[in-house]
């Protein structure tokens, strides 16, 4: 299906960044030459999106003057921090009736033959799915040391990785929702991981596997460490 709406979280305060962040918003902080913020929207423009929700909080004026005059985008400013699922659910009214997509700012990846995004809209079926994750594997995840996220079954559909165990699959940081997902969701700062579980529990969480390079761009080491890839991927281009 079409999906031309999305939203990209871009309201975290970016401690793990610091000092890149003491004086600026982790979506501000440049990879390759482009902030991570304009990574995550030029992948959405690119997939056709037309209208996009971007969410601020800590220093958000940096993120309203980088934007000032782009087409297509809507600022959704919290005042209070509402974490992942509150700051969705805020921008409801502003997302519309149908599915979305939902990237966060830090998310970088490279595209396999098909774009990951169109992959996710391609395998979208709303009359299964309340929410649709885009996994990378934890062995081909560039600086990601961690114990995974999710098991997928061969329907795709998701189940949360048990304390104590690993997991093949960690989200990726991109996804569709249904804003039905939504009913019932608490007031103020929540995680998203609160609807993944709930739509696990009700058989309506699923799971696409990625296909390329995904990359984990949690810290200033990690930042470079993707730069010296990417400067590498560029000279052998060249």
């Amino acid at each position: 299906m079409t999906i031309d709406t999305a939203m990209v979280l871009a309201a975290g305060l970016g401690t793990r960044m610091r000092p890149l962040t003491d004086d600026k918003p982790k979506p501000m902080v440049e990879l390759a030459g482009r902030t991570l913020l304009d990574w995550a929207l030029d992948r959405l423009t690119a997939a056709r999106v037309r209208r996009t929700v971007v969410n601020t909080h800590y220093l958000g004026e940096t993120i309203h003057r980088h934007l000032a005059g782009r087409d297509g985008i809507v600022i959704s400013h919290e005042q209070e921090r509402l974490e992942t699922g509150g700051g969705v659910r805020r921008a409801l009214p502003e997302l519309g009736a149908r599915p979305f997509f939902v990237v966060n700012s830090d998310a970088v990846w490279l595209d396999g033959p098909d774009p990951a995004l169109s992959r996710l809209a391609a395998t979208w079926d709303g009359s299964r799915m309340d929410a649709l994750l885009l996994l990378q594997p934890v062995g081909a995840a560039i600086g990601y040391a961690g114990p995974g996220d999710y098991h997928a079954g061969a329907d795709r559909r998701l189940r949360r990785r048990a304390p104590g165990e690993t997991a093949p699959f960690l989200f990726a940081g991109v996804q569709i929702l249904h804003p039905r997902i939504f009913a019932g969701a608490p007031e103020g700062p929540f995680s998203l991981n609160v609807l993944y579980d709930a739509a696990q529990a009700a058989g309506r969480l699923f799971g696409v596997e990625h296909d390329a390079e995904w990359f984990h761009v949690g810290t200033p080491e990690d930042l470079a460490h993707t730069e010296a890839f990417f400067a590498r991927r560029a000279g052998r281009r060249g």
